[in-house]
């Protein structure tokens, strides 16, 4: 029995096994990285490499996590909540080795400024010069990535997309009914306490159109 047919019988006490069900590591995937796919009685779980070091406990909460998801159910387990607090604590283990220049500006600016100088720095680095995803926070590396399209603008448009990727990295998320909520009620308040936060949300909409116009582009569409 692999760990992945383990973890659907926990779940599931009493009810037969009535799927397929087969567990891969993959070195293809970020740190603590997976996803599922189901294709009628198979499901595939497919995990980063990275989670072979981990406990039993822990990556049984990550497979039902998955299989609650692709499953719809509404359930939760003792091992569902130590995946969720495993990935709201592995930020404190990941070696911290990229640090652009220009971002670490950005980063202490806002931390300095708007959280007291409270947040450890994670890893920060360039993603590519895109509009269509402006910025991200990434759990399991600990790594925020801001848009190439950002390097020379002024520095407030940069400073507000390190600010929203940074209350990620502080709030983390909400688990409700096996699925996750990053932009909760609070942290859209928190995301509007940014000093004039509406004229920056216009400006970078006003100049993400703009480059997706050049790029012949029909509708504008960016997100962080």
């Amino acid at each position: 029995m692999n760990l992945a047919e383990k973890a659907y019988l926990e779940l599931y006490p009493g009810r037969e096994l009535s799927h397929e069900i087969s567990l891969k590591y993959s070195g293809k995937f970020k740190p603590y990285n997976a996803n599922v796919r189901m294709r009628r009685d198979k499901i595939w779980f497919n995990l980063s490499k990275n989670w072979r070091k981990i406990s039993r406990d822990i990556q049984i909460g990550l497979i039902q996590s998955l299989m609650i998801k692709i499953l719809k159910d509404k359930k939760k387990t003792i091992n569902t909540d130590l995946y969720e607090i495993f990935m709201k604590k592995v930020h404190l283990s990941v070696p911290k080795t990229e640090n652009d220049p220009i971002l670490f500006e950005s980063f202490s600016r806002v931390n300095d400024k708007l959280f007291y100088g409270l947040v450890e720095r994670p890893n920060l680095k360039w993603g590519g010069p895109t509009v269509r995803k402006l910025g991200s926070y990434e759990y399991g590396s600990d790594t925020i990535t801001i848009s190439k399209v950002f390097d020379g603008l002024p520095t407030e448009l940069m400073d507000y997309v390190m600010y929203h990727e940074m209350l990620h990295k502080k709030h983390k998320f909400n688990s409700k009914n096996g699925r996750n909520y990053y932009h909760t009620t609070e942290f859209k308040r928190k995301e509007k306490e940014f000093p004039n936060s509406e004229g920056i949300e216009k400006e970078i909409r006003r100049l993400v159109g703009r480059k997706v116009v050049r790029k012949r582009v029909i509708r504008p569409f960016w997100k962080f």
